[in-house]
């Protein structure tokens, strides 16, 4: 079984900002999968479906970005679900808007649910599917930039890596790291 974890805020204020990307892929992927239904369990929305053969559970952690290790840890241990079959997908300020990454370990980079995660599990050997938002132009801060909507030709690149962001989630699981590497980054 694998664990797709898409990293956002739960509530209508955040839908659709940028930092949300990790819950708008997990809906791309659930509709995609036909998912229809989504279970509230271990603090989070859960939905299982299966693809190629691979069981997966969809999660979009409801307790808060920075707090998102807790309900993502407490789900790897109920289905007993190692780290190397745990996907996290989160935005990325340093990836250029409309263009995805795909790694396996590495740090925080001051992302405070990667942090999160890496705190409860005790690693950061785990995949990463990073959705790039970009940099806020100017002096914007960064907190108003990753709590926007994008608009405009941002919200179409914005959507382009969602969507990306799902098929490199599905082929990872499917084909390995270097493949989807070598197709996605």
């Amino acid at each position: 079984m694998y664990l797709i974890a898409g990293l956002g805020n739960p509530g209508g204020e955040y839908e659709h900002t940028r930092h949300n990307a990790g819950f708008d892929t997990v809906d791309a992927l659930a509709e995609e999968l036909g998912c229809r239904y989504w279970k509230n369990e271990g603090g989070a929305l859960t939905a299982k479906t299966t693809y190629h053969g691979h069981e997966l559970l969809l999660v979009k952690p409801q307790s808060f970005m920075n707090t998102s290790g807790g309900p993502v840890s407490k789900l790897m241990r109920a289905y007993k679900i190692a780290p190397d079959h745990l996907i996290v997908v989160h935005d990325e300020l340093d990836i250029d808007p409309g263009t995805i990454r795909v790694k396996f370990g590495g740090g925080h980079a001051g992302h405070n649910g990667l942090r999160s995660i890496c705190d409860k599990l005790g690693t950061r050997d785990w995949f990463r599917v990073r959705i790039g938002i970009g940099r806020p132009p100017g002096r914007k801060p960064v907190v108003d930039w990753v709590l926007s909507v994008p608009k405009n030709d941002a919200k179409d690149d914005f959507e382009h890596a969602v969507n990306q962001g799902a098929q490199a989630a599905l082929f990872l699981i499917g084909n390995g790291l270097e493949k989807t590497q070598a197709r996605f980054n």
